[in-house]
């Protein structure tokens, strides 16, 4: 891999975002009727490789119950104001009503009332109850209080996600969580991620996760950038860690762990891009969170935003511009991106001469700059 010189002292791998790669349509076209897809994560068939993003501003119980019943996943953040509060209708009032000065503040008040393990079961069940599969999200620093209520609960994929996520955790002020261990003695695949490298994501890979998600500091509610100096364009990202699954399949003799690109997916041409990339699915954040059924009033908003003592990322407000089935689905109401998301991934396959996923990450792709 080439390098370039930053300065004398430095030097750094040139890396690309997807705004700087584009795909190149091949000798063969086909029907956009005749593509497929379709993926599957351990035991789980989804119709699109859309996983929505755990975070309050687009994923409540019933959105993700919509989701899962029009072939996505919904992935529930168990911490957020679902587990914290009975009914959160009000605090979603209080964060959309706040001004740009004072939503900080508001929203590190609303979300320090705790997480309470009997929502945790409650929100669990009622995706269950619904037919669709179950699935929600930790962050590493709260799973091992809370991952037993998640697994007794029935989830049936169970993501620990954070900024960045290592196998190789080390503290001098308590036991980190062993990921190894802890994902040997689960019954429930296990996801885990942020990671953007290849060596971060070969040694996630090692730990037995089912995938590992790519990506930080690249959402569009993110500034880990600005306030930590850290990010990763994606596109190399995913490449990088699409070759880190590959070498563990011949390390491990054929065990197959998903990429799962997260962040910076905010209009359709990026979901084809990551695909292009070698990602196997996409975990969407923004590009949902304008659905009309979006708990988040037309505004975006991670975890990041309400971080006690360092915020790296703020609440956005990305209108609200159609239905979910019609963001997936179409038809699209403007030449932007930002709706039927699955109908441009299916013309961008056929355009190219891909039947599916798996053939379409072959696809050739050139850079732009």
């Amino acid at each position: 891999m080439s390098e370039i010189e930053i300065g004398r002292n430095k030097r750094g791998r040139r890396s690309y975002s997807f705004d700087d790669v584009a795909v190149v349509p091949s000798r063969r076209t086909r029907d956009p009727e005749d593509v497929s897809t379709a993926w599957q994560v351990d035991a789980y068939h989804f119709d699109i490789p859309i996983f929505a993003a755990p975070m309050d501003s687009l994923m409540s119980p019933e959105t993700a119950i919509e989701l899962g019943k029009l072939g996505g996943l919904g992935v529930l953040d168990l911490e957020g104001l679902w587990t914290r509060y009975e009914d959160p209708t009000s605090q979603f009032d209080r964060i959309a009503t706040a001004s740009d000065g004072e939503v900080v503040d508001v929203m590190r008040k609303i979300y320090s009332e705790p997480v309470k393990p009997e929502l945790i079961r409650d929100r669990i069940q009622q995706l269950r109850d619904a037919g669709v599969t179950a699935a929600g999200s930790l962050s590493p620093q709260r799973t091992q209080e809370h991952w037993k209520s998640v697994v007794d609960a029935g989830v049936d994929l169970f993501f620990i996600r954070g900024t960045t996520v290592s196998a190789e955790h080390v503290s001098s002020g308590r036991e980190p969580l062993n990921l190894k261990r802890f994902i040997y003695e689960l019954d429930v695949p296990v996801i885990v991620g942020g990671c953007a490298t290849y060596t971060a994501a070969l040694h996630l890979m090692r730990t037995g996760a089912a995938g590992v998600l790519v990506g930080f500091g690249g959402g569009a509610s993110q500034t880990t950038q600005e306030t930590l100096g850290i990010q990763v364009p994606l596109a190399s990202a995913v490449a990088d860690v699409a070759a880190a699954r590959r070498d563990y399949m011949d390390e491990s003799g054929g065990r197959y762990v998903h990429v799962i690109a997260d962040g910076g997916l905010g209009r359709s041409g990026d979901l084809v891009k990551a695909i292009a990339c070698g990602a196997d699915g996409l975990m969407v954040g923004a590009a949902l969170a304008r659905a009309e059924e979006a708990p988040g009033r037309g505004h975006h908003w991670g975890s990041e935003a309400h971080h006690p003592t360092l915020t790296r990322g703020h609440r956005v407000p990305v209108g609200t511009v159609a239905p979910l089935e019609q963001i997936l689905f179409g038809p699209s109401i403007a030449a932007d991106g930002t709706t039927n998301l699955v109908g441009a991934l299916r013309h961008a396959m056929a355009t190219t001469g891909y039947l599916d996923l798996k053939e379409f990450q072959r696809v050739e792709v050139v850079t732009t700059v």
